[in-house]
């Protein structure tokens, strides 16, 4: 037996600790450096003399760099390797944080664009990786990344202020704190490359196969991609609106804030489940159906109105909804591939459309509100968004891979 396949197959159990570690510190990175800026986004408008408009572009730019990389990332993982191109974005994102946290206008936007561009190529190639390294543990590795992927991201969110504050580093070292992660991150990811080893021949020949079919064509691409990007919508939508639909239905601001904040809270459970659950299937359309179906009922229940109590629970059931939907949205993106070059692809087209759902469920929601005066309509729309993200789910969870023809999957 050829012992480079050997080493491959089998690492040791160190060489398997030491990647669970690094696989685990990608996750920590994914959100960070964006959650981080929405406590702080005031002060930072007020220091620099920004127009409300050029300070939400600070958190609207790296869901816009999101969608653009995202085409291309795949592409980047086929010639470089996935290995490298998650180093790059490790890279990206250490320069963005560093530019970003200089009090000069220019160096803000770009450091906040290139922490986009950091963040969408390891989004993107990390579910390739995982197809590669573990094809047979897909669901349990994305249940840990993306587990530890929320916590950091709801755990950034609330220490902006006591950092800038408390411990009196300002705004500036406040945001920069978070590349000792990045830059740690870096260095722990260059060990792990050095012991790993290239993809055997025979997995790029079954990619360059599955590649000339294309996945624009493939019907089972289209839903895992609506079933991401529907349930970024929503879950966007929820950090927008979610505060404001409850103040007007009653509650304090800050009460508001809480259960946004405890929504939040909720859903790293189902973030670990979901995946957990679906790898124990081959058929994974009752899972994303069920967490669907969650979704509609958590939005159904904030149309339909009540008590204060009532309420919570419709939010508490949204929070549940979204966490499942995240990490099982990311864990299809390997489990209906045949390899990780392909998984790569579909994560490109899935994220790509995803992240611009993401980027217009917010101001499309709002909008509608201003025509209408009432949050009645923008919640009957969002009940049907995750009406027909629950339908494209339960068609994603089918037991086939994308590269099969279009007309066999129906």
């Amino acid at each position: 037996m050829n012992t480079s396949t050997t080493k491959t197959e089998r690492p040791s159990s160190a060489e398997r600790t030491l990647l669970l570690i690094a696989i685990i510190v990608i996750g920590f990175n994914l959100r960070p450096a964006i959650t981080s800026v929405g406590p702080l986004l005031g002060t930072i408008r007020d220091e620099l003399g920004l127009s409300n408009w050029s300070a939400g572009m600070i958190t609207s730019l790296p869901l816009i760099a999101f969608a653009a990389m995202s085409t291309v990332a795949a592409r980047f993982g086929n010639k470089y390797g996935n290995m490298r191109m998650i180093l790059s974005g490790l890279f990206f994102l250490t320069a963005g944080i560093i530019l970003r946290s200089v009090p000069y206008m220019p160096l803000l936007f770009i450091g906040t664009a290139l922490i986009g561009v950091g963040i969408a190529l390891m989004n993107v190639l990390l579910p390739a990786f995982l197809k590669e390294k573990f094809p047979r543990k897909v669901g349990r590795m994305t249940s840990i990344y993306s587990t530890a992927m929320c916590v950091f991201a709801a755990a950034a969110s609330g220490v902006s202020i006591p950092l800038a504050t408390g411990a009196g580093l300002g705004w500036e070292l406040s945001l920069s704190s978070w590349v000792l992660l990045s830059a740690g991150g870096a260095v722990l990811w260059i060990i792990v490359m050095e012991k790993e080893q290239p993809a055997p021949e025979d997995e790029m020949k079954v990619f360059v196969a599955a590649k000339r079919k294309g996945l624009f064509g493939s019907l089972l691409a289209w839903q895992v991609t609506l079933f991401m990007g529907l349930q970024s919508f929503g879950f966007y939508t929820l950090v927008s609106w979610l505060p404001q639909i409850l103040i007007d239905a009653g509650f304090s601001p800050s009460a508001a804030g809480w259960t946004l904040s405890v929504a939040q809270m909720v859903s790293i459970p189902s973030t670990f489940v979901a995946p957990l659950l679906a790898e124990k299937f081959r058929n994974q359309s009752g899972i994303a159906g069920a967490a669907g179906l969650m979704y509609a009922l958590g939005y159904a229940g904030l149309l339909i109105g009540g008590s204060s109590a009532f309420l919570v629970g419709s939010s508490m059931l949204i929070g549940l909804a979204s966490g499942a939907t995240i990490s099982l949205s990311l864990a299809l993106l390997g489990m209906r591939s045949r390899d990780g070059r392909q998984a790569g692809q579909l994560s490109g087209m899935a994220q790509s459309v995803g992240y611009l759902l993401a980027a217009t469920g917010p101001l499309a929601i709002g909008l509608i509100y201003d025509m209408t005066g009432s949050w009645t309509v923008p919640l009957a729309v969002l009940v049907f968004v995750c009406v027909v993200m629950t339908i494209a789910g339960i068609g994603a969870g089918r037991d086939k891979y994308v590269s099969e023809p279009f007309t066999d999957e129906a």
